[in-house]
């Protein structure tokens, strides 16, 4: 039988952490940031903050102005709570009409961001960094009427999307310099 160990209080620690909460009270007292009046002002995201998607196209090269995403529907099946839907058709035999580089192109793609949980695993899935992950993360809807669903967010939504506020940084989860 082992013998149980009293609680030991360092008193350092102690102090320590009465600094930290005097030092925040001050910042209240001092006019400092302790409230955020969003929406007026907005929050400093990080980074790495993944937000909601947008689905990108070539800007330059042979393939500008097509679509990145081929259909491969890899997003739909790494997505944990299937917020995702791909549905994939071929291109047409014209190249000069073809919607993506590969044989085949999304015709359907919708996500669900009232089941999207912003892991991130569906940018990382996708091989051709068709979607992406932006800092816009403002989602709200005034009504619960059945079928006015105004969180399915389609291929014509999510594709060339603008975001409004401050410039981000351009960030993919999973694709690291090292």
């Amino acid at each position: 039988m082992s013998e149980k160990k009293g609680v030991v209080l360092n008193p350092l620690e102690i102090v320590r952490g009465l600094g930290l909460t005097l030092r925040e009270f001050g910042k209240g007292i001092t006019g400092g940031l302790v409230t955020l009046q969003y929406p007026e002002k907005r929050p400093d995201l990080a980074p790495r903050f993944r937000g909601m998607h947008r689905l990108e196209r070539y800007h330059t090269g042979p393939y500008k102005g097509l679509e990145r995403c081929v259909g491969c529907a890899l997003c739909e099946a790494a997505c944990p709570p299937k917020a995702i839907t791909v549905v994939a058709e071929d291109n047409p035999p014209d190249p000069a009409e073809w919607k993506s580089p590969g044989e085949r192109y999304a015709k359907v793609y919708d996500i669900d961001y009232l089941l999207c949980i912003f892991c991130g695993m569906c940018v990382e899935a996708c091989p051709y960094d068709a979607i992406v992950m932006k800092h816009e993360f403002e989602l709200a809807d005034d009504s619960r009427a059945p079928g006015n669903n105004k969180f399915i967010y389609t291929k014509e939504d999510l594709l060339d999307r603008v975001f409004e506020g401050p410039k981000e940084p351009e960030f993919k989860v999973g694709k690291f310099d090292i």
